[in-house]
């Protein structure tokens, strides 16, 4: 899946036939893209901005996720409803808060008084919640029904990375770039779970439950400060300074990124070209490119 600035795209290789040599035809299907940002100054807004931008990639995550599901299978009988992918975005979203915001302060709070200190309290929360975090990765990364999505993920880099440097979109060309960019969602995750430990220091150590409420509630915040840290870094990220800063995302990326083959590239390829279709037309080069953003 590639998003641009006004529209987004799904690439999806469609089932081999039986009998049929080769890989399955990609099926592209690109839709329009009118973003909250467009309709509201304050969506506009450091901070609710990057909020904003989360809640529409889970949309159009979701929207893509249904396509490629539903295009694996054979009968229209069969196809996933939209109610069936909302219900397990709810339960994923819920899981993940429990386990990454919940879990975190609600073992750090056994031991509250042993610690003594509201400083300790966050500290160990915070590595407490890092440690949940590294740890999810590394299971997730030996489960082998999920190195085919991890090698679709790498191959997405790879063209992203290709295309930033004004280089031919073909699979060979995109093989030469590196599976791992800097706007990746692995690295925003990991850059939320730092950023937590700074946003909720201040709040002390009141009631467990207070404690509690405040994880839930401040998830928004973090996630829209550390889009704005994201974007900071990919507008900075050839200082050095910066590339050291946000190196520890960019290994995380070896956990959820695979070397994909050529069939993949040319997937992503083809999603990428839809996008370009809407938003640069003719042979445009990438400086004509200003404010167009397409992330992985």
């Amino acid at each position: 899946m590639m998003r641009g600035v006004s529209t987004w795209a799904v690439a999806v290789r469609k089932p081999v036939d039986r009998g049929a040599a080769g890989p399955g035809a990609i099926d592209v299907r690109s839709f329009p893209l009118v973003s909250f940002a467009k309709r509201r100054r304050i969506f506009r807004w450091p901070v609710v901005r990057g909020v904003v931008a989360l809640v529409e990639s889970l949309g159009i995550g979701l929207r893509a996720l249904g396509i490629s599901a539903n295009a694996q299978l054979p009968e229209a009988d069969q196809q996933i409803s939209s109610g069936a992918w909302v219900g397990t975005l709810v339960v994923a979203i819920a899981v993940a808060i429990g386990l990454f915001f919940v879990v975190p302060v609600g073992v750090t709070s056994l031991i509250k008084h042993q610690l003594g200190s509201s400083v300790l309290f966050w500290a160990v929360e915070g590595v407490l919640r890092t440690a949940i975090f590294l740890g999810y990765l590394v299971a997730l990364s030996r489960v082998p029904d999920l190195r085919r999505v991890f090698q679709y993920h790498g191959a997405e880099h790879k063209v992203i990375s290709c295309f930033e440097a004004e280089d031919q979109l073909t699979p060979e060309r995109a093989r030469l770039y590196s599976r791992l960019h800097p706007r990746c969602g692995t690295s925003f995750l990991l850059i939320v779970m730092i950023m937590a430990i700074f946003v909720f220091a201040p709040i002390g150590l009141p009631a467990w439950w207070i404690l509690v409420l405040t994880r839930i509630l401040g998830v928004p915040v973090i996630a829209g400060l550390s889009f704005e840290v994201i974007k900071w870094a990919g507008r900075n990220r050839s200082r050095r300074w910066v590339q050291a800063l946000m190196s520890p995302g960019l290994q995380l990326q070896k956990l959820t990124t695979r070397e994909p083959d050529s069939d993949q590239l040319a997937v992503s390829i083809a999603a990428l070209q839809a996008v370009l279709a809407v938003e640069r037309p003719g042979e445009a080069s990438a400086e004509d490119m200003v404010g167009v953003e397409v992330v992985a």
